[in-house]
C-alpha cells in the first residue's frame, strides 16, 4: 500500500448526503468554528445554506494551484466520519483510492491489516 498522495478521490465521494456528524461535533463547531457549522442541518453535513441541498462534494476540499493535488481547509476539525475514512479495502476499491496497489488486492487480510497500521491514529481497526 502506498501512501496517500492528496488525490482528493475519498473527499469527493463525501456529498451528497454521504457523511454525518456526531451530535459532540455540531455543537462544537456552532461555538468554534461558525464557518463549519453554516454547512451543517443537524447532523446532515456539507448542506448548502442558500438551497438546503446537498453539496455534490465536501466544500473544504480545496484543489491545489498545480491542480493534481487536493487539500481540506477543515482537516484538524473534520468530522469523525473524514477521520475514520478509508475503513476497509472495499470502501479503498470503491473509491478508486490511489494508495492500493495491485498486491493489495491478492491479499486483502494483509491489505486490512497495513491499512489499520496506517490509520492507528485516527480511528480503531476494522471490524471492532
Amino acid at each position: 500500500m502506498k501512501n496517500c498522495n492528496s488525490c482528493g478521490k475519498c473527499c469527493e465521494t463525501a456529498g451528497n448526503g454521504g457523511l454525518s456528524a456526531t451530535a459532540e461535533e455540531v455543537d462544537w463547531w456552532e461555538i468554534h468554528r461558525p464557518d463549519i457549522a453554516r454547512y451543517v442541518q443537524g447532523r446532515k453535513i456539507w448542506v448548502d445554506p442558500a438551497t438546503g441541498e446537498y453539496f455534490a462534494r465536501c466544500p473544504f476540499l480545496q484543489k491545489s494551484a498545480s491542480g493534481n493535488k487536493f487539500s481540506c481547509d477543515i482537516y484538524d476539525d473534520r468530522p469523525e466520519d473524514c477521520r475514520h475514512y478509508p475503513v476497509d479495502i472495499a470502501q479503498m476499491v470503491r473509491d478508486d483510492c490511489e494508495m492500493l496497489e495491485r498486491r493489495d488486492l491478492v491479499d486483502l487480510k494483509r491489505a486490512q491489516k497495513n491499512l489499520d497500521t496506517i490509520m492507528m491514529d485516527s480511528r480503531p481497526p476494522a471490524g471492532r
